[in-house]
């Protein structure tokens, strides 16, 4: 089970990269008289209300998911890691402001602030990512925090210290490092919940517009159907399903390979 994630995640990776030219259909191109015409030799998933081939979308929507998965866990995690440093490294003032605004932050369900960021933003790809990074550099503040509190003493650091070397070349060249195998963790857990929250913002129509593929709009369409035509929902609700599993398993292997992640709860 501990390679399990990674080939996962790795497969995913792949349907992105090279899938939509493996499928011999353009995502977009619909055949009306053969819509909502379930799985044949022709069309392995089957075609939704448009008549569009669903594996087609499903690849081409993996492309949407993994993109907004690694570009919020890049933003979130960056200004996560800085403002967790910051507050472990200084404490204080410093440590009490940033403190209390991931307190403020977290007592909101993340799920709703990023609805009603994209609501007031409006409905786009750009909005969706923008939305999630902002709400999601908390987790990695938390982390980093924790680990800083508990590097800043290690030896190295406190003899950097004495030598006068300065801040910013400690903080980065001796603390964060210390930090970076706990967010790597919180990156690849993180990344999973990301791909969530866009398949739930595209499913409610704030994410992407059509008619690009995506996960949570494919359910969206599809649960109108879902008698006389399941194929539409059950599909693109695998692939959030195995990449999630996948990611989650992925972290899980690298917390046990690690030694676990502190402060990350």
């Amino acid at each position: 089970m501990r390679n399990a994630g990674a080939c996962v995640v790795g497969l995913a990776v792949l349907a992105a990269v090279i899938g939509p030219w493996l499928v011999p259909y353009d995502p977009s191109a619909q055949e009306l008289a053969l819509r909502l015409e379930g799985p044949s030799r022709l069309h392995w998933l089957g075609l939704d209300e448009l008549g569009r081939d669903i594996l087609a979308r499903v690849m081409s929507g993996a492309r949407i998911s993994l993109f907004v998965g690694l570009v919020v866990v890049s933003v979130s995690a960056s200004i996560g890691a800085a403002m967790g440093a910051l507050a472990g490294y200084y404490g204080g003032i410093i440590d009490e402001a940033i403190s209390r605004v991931i307190d403020i932050l977290l007592a909101f369900p993340g799920l709703l602030l990023a609805i009603a960021l994209v609501a007031v933003l409006g409905p786009s790809l750009t909005n969706v990512v923008i939305a999630l990074s902002l709400i999601g550099w908390v987790g990695y503040a938390r982390v980093a925090r924790a680990q800083v509190l508990q590097a800043r003493e290690f030896e190295y650091v406190v003899a950097a210290r004495a030598i006068g070397a300065a801040t910013p070349r400690i903080l980065i060249r001796h603390v964060l490092p210390a930090a970076l195998p706990a967010l790597t963790v919180q990156a690849t857990l993180g990344m999973g919940g990301a791909i969530l929250s866009e398949a739930a913002l595209s499913f409610l129509g704030l994410g992407v517009q059509p008619p690009t593929p995506s996960w949570g709009a494919m359910l969206n369409y599809g649960r109108v159907h879902v008698l006389d035509a399941p194929h539409l929902t059950v599909f693109p609700g695998l692939a959030i399903a195995i990449v999630v599993l996948g990611l989650n398993l992925l972290g899980d292997s690298l917390r046990d390979r690690l030694g676990g992640v502190e402060g990350s709860s």
